[in-house]
């Protein structure tokens, strides 16, 4: 009786730290899985669909955790490091790389935009100790208005990115066939029927949260995790907050960055103007899901909150349009998505109390 009732006692303890949020939504997520079969979706398609999904956004929600340790906050201003990889990649096509090389060469020219525009967005919100957040989302939102004009003046003249008649200004959507398309995605993929697992994107992503995950361990992440925790204490403890509040963002901007490029590898096409618009918010719901507050997220945050939000926005379309035999798959795509981003907002302003 005592050894149930201790084992009992560590299943609540579990259920409790996992939280009742998370457990909802993935008690929902499981049962669209099990009613796909039934209304006539094919269940390991879906299954792929969801991992390739994780694969593709894991590295933005990671993008996430240094700031969140800094006390600098959500990052809503995401959308600074997508800019700083789409330079990189559309660059890359330009100087004429190829393959695999594209990607990495995609990656080395993305960098040195991701530390400026990461140092000059660190400075700013250094300034504005407090504010951090509405202040990025601004930020984020201006970023792309600018760069809209930008991709159409800036003097790019590969056949394959600007458009045809004029010559002049990049396209809209950008193919990347013959390029990155599947650069790490096609690296030792697993084949189980009809569910693919694209090995490498999932490698890739597993060594930058291992390397966030270990920087956080070292001196100047513990400094930086004390940042965020007490910033008056740790000033007196001789850190410079400032400095570390703005590595946090530079690192930030930098894994953003290399997200996009990881996303774009994936989708195969590189996705212009308006299109990073509104890409914080799936991150920032993903972590904030995931179990991570204004304070404090972990890698583990990252890859649960990930699973949970594409799982749910890749399942509900496809369950309801076979149950109802309508398409509406991206009526209830935005329903089911803004949904989370609500849901996953409110559980912001619940963890800070």
């Amino acid at each position: 009786m005592e050894e149930s009732s201790k084992f009992s006692d560590k299943i609540k303890a579990a259920l409790q730290e996992f939280g009742l949020p998370r457990l909802i939504i993935a008690g929902f997520l499981l049962l669209l899985l099990i009613l796909a079969p039934f209304v006539g979706a094919d269940l390991p398609t879906q299954i792929s669909n969801i991992i390739n999904r994780f694969s593709w956004n894991g590295i933005l929600v990671l993008a996430m955790v240094p700031m969140v340790h800094s006390g600098c906050g959500l990052n809503f201003g995401l959308p600074l490091g997508i800019i700083s990889g789409l330079l990189g990649a559309t660059l890359s096509i330009e100087l004429g790389f190829r393959g695999g090389m594209s990607f990495l060469m995609a990656i080395l020219i993305a960098t040195p935009f991701a530390l400026v525009l990461g140092t000059l967005y660190g400075w700013l919100l250094n300034k504005i100790k407090g504010g951090e957040m509405m202040i990025a989302t601004y930020v984020g939102f201006s970023s792309v208005s600018l760069m809209c004009m930008m991709w159409l003046v800036l003097p790019y003249h590969s056949p394959n990115m600007v458009w045809g008649l004029s010559g002049k200004g990049l396209r809209t959507t950008i193919s990347l066939e013959g390029y990155f398309n599947q650069a790490l995605a096609g690296i030792a993929a697993i084949k189980i029927g009809n569910i693919s697992i694209p090995t490498g994107t999932i490698l890739f992503f597993a060594l930058l949260a291992f390397a966030i995950w270990a920087f956080l361990h070292t001196k100047t992440g513990t400094a930086m995790t004390a940042v965020g925790s007490n910033p008056v204490f740790a000033r007196a403890a001789g850190i410079n907050v400032d400095r570390i509040r703005m590595l946090s963002v530079v690192m930030s901007t930098w894994l953003a960055a290399v997200g996009i490029l990881v996303y774009e590898q994936g989708f195969g096409f590189i996705q212009l103007y308006m299109a990073p618009f509104y890409m914080a918010l799936p991150a920032v719901s993903a972590i904030l899901i995931g179990g991570a507050t204004v304070n404090k997220a972990s890698i583990m945050n990252v890859i649960v909150g990930t699973i949970l939000f594409q799982g749910i926005v890749t399942m509900t379309p496809t369950v309801m349009n076979n149950m109802i035999h309508m398409d509406v798959s991206e009526i209830i795509r935005i329903i089911a998505s803004m949904g989370m981003i609500l849901f996953a907002l409110t559980r912001k302003t619940e963890a800070s109390r």
